[in-house]
Parts: structure tokens; sequence; C-alpha cells
């Protein structure tokens, strides 16, 4: 449901040390939020908490690895117990993996499910039901993708565990349709973040050029990361689902709605242009 006052509202976001959800944080406290935010990076996550305390938002900070689930149960209960119910939830954390899938180990799968599946699933689940209980209006955000719609080679777990994310909120839309709860998907396009950055965020088979390549892509065609917080925040205020936000998102997937088969003959056409299907061969 929407919440289009935020003034002292609580809002969580999780993946909150940089990217979209640094900028996701400071985007709320600039609406007079109060936030908690959490993330594995203990020390980047000092630098957003002190970003939004210059912006005279209250804030608490957690280092939580999404993916643990007796961690983030934890985490739950102390954030309960200080504050008590969350009135806006954002599902955040996430990483990325470049790889063809006959040369990437099964173990990038299992990181990968673990962090961008089950960590919205963790954070669901463990806030979920007392914003239910809490009554009002209240909102979980999602953070999927364009790659969770219309994806590319060389991002079958990404692709996969976005695809999950959206399969997730379009069943919790419906089981929470009788509550004050409200659920958004939100589909960045192509942003500037450090996602594919992180150690293990790339398989072997793919080249330092082909990185090079990637890089130069997204510097000429990506968006800031702050496109996107602006597009959770207003998400939050009108409760509208999904999101689609930043370079190609929208017309992607209008455009697959029309036609599958061409989308997919100009997703393969940019990837070998950009030698993105080298890697397979």
């Amino acid at each position: 449901m929407a919440v289009p006052n935020l003034k002292g509202k609580q809002v969580l976001v999780t993946g909150a040390a940089s990217g979209i959800g640094r900028s996701t944080a400071l985007a709320f406290a600039r609406q007079g939020a109060s936030l908690v935010i959490s993330d594995i990076n203990a020390d980047l996550l000092e630098d957003t908490a002190n970003a939004v305390h210059a912006l005279d938002a209250p804030c608490l900070t957690y280092q939580v690895n999404v993916a643990d689930d007796a961690a983030m149960q934890a985490f739950a209960a102390a954030v309960h117990a200080k504050v008590g119910s969350i009135d806006v939830l954002v599902n955040n954390a996430g990483i990325g993996y470049i790889g063809p899938f006959l040369r990437s180990p099964i173990a990038s799968w299992r990181r990968v499910l673990d962090i961008n599946v089950m960590g919205v699933v963790h954070g669901c689940h463990y806030f979920g039901q007392r914003m239910v209980e809490a009554g009002g209006a209240r909102q979980i955000i999602n953070i999927a993708s364009l790659a969770g719609i219309a994806p590319a080679p060389n991002m079958s777990a990404y692709a996969a565990s976005k695809h999950a994310v959206m399969g997730l909120c379009d069943v919790l839309e419906m089981e929470l349709t009788d509550t004050e709860v409200g659920v958004t998907a939100i589909c960045p396009g192509i942003i500037n973040t450090p996602i594919t950055n992180a150690k293990g965020a790339v398989s072997e088979a793919i080249t330092d050029e082909q990185i090079e390549r990637l890089r130069a892509y997204y510097d000429a065609n990506g968006v800031s990361p702050d496109v996107v917080a602006e597009a959770i925040v207003d998400a939050a205020r009108t409760g509208r689902p999904p999101v689609l936000v930043g370079p190609y998102a929208r017309p992607m997937y209008h455009l697959k709605r029309i036609s599958r088969k061409l989308v997919r003959s100009m997703t393969i056409s940019d990837a070998r242009k950009n030698g993105y299907l080298e890697a397979t061969k």
C-alpha cells in the first residue's frame, strides 16, 4: 500500500553500503524517514550512515549477511526490539555474476542464489509478518532487474535469480492483497554500480578485454544509481508495481511482450558485437 508521507517512517534497506542501496538510503533520508541499514561490509556501511546523519536523519546500522538465515532472524528480532515494525522494507542486497553457463562452477550458482534469492526471501519472511500484524499502509520493495525480464548471454545465474525475485513478488502481492502491505518489484536497466567488481563475480572464462568492453558499455549507456533510488522512493509513496527504471528497461519490457523472437535476436546481436558470445565457443 502507498506510504505517501515518509516523514518519520521506519525504512529498512539491505545492501546499503554502496550502489543502489546507498543511494536509496540517502533518498529516503531526504524525505525525512528514519533509516535502518544493513550490509556485510561494515566499513562502507558506516560511510553510508555518516551520509544519512549529515541529512539529519536517524540511522541504525547492522552488519548482516542476508544469505544467512539465522543472522537474518536475529537481525529482524533486534530491529523489532529497537524500532518496532518496519514501514518500508527494501530488499536490495545482491551480487552479479558474469560467465557462460557451461564454464561457470556450480558454486557460483549457489552463491548468487543464496544472496539474490534467499536474501530477499529472508527479508520478506522475517519482517513481512510483523508488517502485516502492525496494520496501516506499508510497502515491501524487492530489487529485481531487467535481467529478470530480458536477460543476455553470460548471465544465467544472475538472470535466474532475478526471475525468481519477480515470481516471488507476483505471488506475495496476491497473498497480501487483503492486507495493507503492498509489494513492488523494481527492475533497473543499465545502472552504473560496482556489482560486477566483487571477488568471484566473474567467470575465469571471461577475458579482461571483455570486462573492459562491458565497463565501457556501462559508462556510455548506464545511469547513476540515484535514478533507481528516486524510483524506489516513488514506489513507496505510490505503491505501484512493477517499476521499470533506467536505460532500456521499459522498451525491452514492452518489446518482449510483442515479440520474444525479436528481443532474442537483438540481444544475441549485441552480445556478439560486445564479444560476449565468444566465451561460449
